[in-house]
């Protein structure tokens, strides 16, 4: 078989019906193009939500939960413990929300090797007062150091610096809740907790997540102020945070620190499962959206190679009487079928790519998301191996059954239809 001579009657059939040729090959690049551009837009788009949420999230949180006691007092009687009990009107246990012997949990974390680092938090409701507006809220005590390193909650302080926390009595709040009680940076608002301890606190820092539920009740402050307006002691902590190396194995990890400090434990995947499922619904779609784009072309490129099968049946009769075997025939109309989709896909590449740098420098202008600038992309190099591997196998199985069917022609049958 002479792979040279085969590609150069494949080129010449190619320019024989040239415009039909260029026209399938504009339906791979087109296919391509929009596969490339719309799964990096909507990858990127999981990029923006997962820093929104996701990457806000410990990997492991630790924290105490309120729920019933799993030993009622008469479970543990050696009389009645083999019996079946009912027990109704069953309340939950009361011990508290803190962490008990929290600094030597944290010591002991910090030396792990999975872990990257961890951070104490406190999460409490409170009344924001404002005059005579009153607004139901959380207040976040945390460790400003380890929460800026961990989660980087600097990105969403739109007015002010988060370092400022570490002042004495000082607290940054949510953009709506400034925008309902019509505060600013330098005001002072009071606070008044679930206890009825009473605080008066500088606003040193505006914050904007971009999810208004958040925005409208989240407030921060540091872990020693926390302490203080709950009048609680210095090592007073509801929630440790962790955050691991190797994030897939976070299930396993909370499993274990539940397990070894007696805590409850949630990971990052249960924690934010209706994200993920999200973000997986919207890749296959793009994913589904690309796949039916080029396959859409094949059937183009399959239409193209069987009329020319049909108008170039003496021509193919006269390769076969010359010498040509029924593969060296089928070998022509694939190599054929290829040529326009490795042509097609490169170039389809390059329209991707530059669609993808137009979306990128489109300005995303939006009061919600202010530190977003433009539209999220997501250049991944694998989007574009996928691409020109979808378009090299369909146009491949598009130029097979043609080329089969060039291949079994007889061209005595051909010759004397003439």
């Amino acid at each position: 078989m002479n792979f040279k001579l085969i590609l150069n009657i494949a080129i010449h059939l190619l320019r024989a019906r040239l415009k039909q040729s260029i026209v399938a090959a504009v339906g791979v690049t087109f296919g391509i193009a929009m596969f490339i551009a719309l799964v990096s837009f909507m990858n990127g788009l999981n990029d923006l939500l997962d820093g929104l949420m996701l990457n806000r999230t410990p990997h492991v949180r630790l924290y105490n939960e309120i729920k019933p006691s799993e030993n009622q007092p008469i479970s543990l009687s050696e009389k009645y413990k083999n019996d079946i009990h009912f027990i109704s009107s069953v309340k939950p246990k009361d011990r508290g929300k803190a962490i008990y012997n929290s600094k030597a949990i944290v010591h002991f974390l910090k030396q792990d090797q999975r872990i990257i680092d961890v951070a104490s938090k406190i999460t409490t409701p409170v009344f924001f007062n404002s005059g005579t507006i009153e607004i139901s809220g959380v207040i976040s005590g945390i460790d400003v150091t380890a929460e800026e390193k961990l989660f980087k909650i600097s990105d969403y302080v739109i007015e002010g610096n988060v370092i400022d926390l570490e002042q004495n009595n000082s607290i940054i709040i949510g953009k709506g809740l400034a925008d309902k009680m019509l505060l600013v940076k330098g005001d002072i608002i009071k606070i008044t907790t679930a206890k009825g301890n009473l605080a008066s606190l500088k606003i040193v820092g505006i914050s904007q997540i971009g999810i208004s539920e958040i925005d409208d009740t989240s407030s921060y402050t540091s872990l020693e102020t926390a302490q203080k307006l709950l009048g609680e002691a210095t090592n007073y902590i509801t929630d440790i945070q962790i955050k691991l190396f190797d994030i897939s194995t976070s299930p396993s990890v909370a499993k274990e620190f539940q397990e070894k400090f007696d805590l409850d434990a949630i990971d990052y995947q249960t924690a934010n499962s209706q994200f993920e499922t999200g973000s997986s619904v919207r890749s296959i779609i793009s994913y589904a959206v690309g796949i039916v784009l080029l396959i859409v072309a094949g059937f183009g490129i399959y239409n193209i190679l069987n009329m020319m099968i049909f108008e170039k049946m003496d021509s193919i009769a006269i390769l076969k009487a010359t010498g040509f075997s029924g593969s060296d025939v089928k070998w022509i109309f694939i190599s054929l079928s290829m040529i326009i989709g490795l042509t097609g896909g490169v170039f389809g590449l390059l329209f991707g790519f530059a669609f993808t740098v137009i979306i990128d420098n489109i300005p995303f202008n939006t009061a919600s998301l202010p530190t977003i600038s433009t539209y999220p992309i997501n250049y991944d190099p694998l989007f574009y191996i996928i691409g020109i591997s979808f378009a090299i196998i369909t146009t491949g199985i598009a130029g097979f059954f043609p080329a089969m069917k060039a291949s079994k022609i007889d061209p005595v049958e051909i010759i004397r239809g003439k």
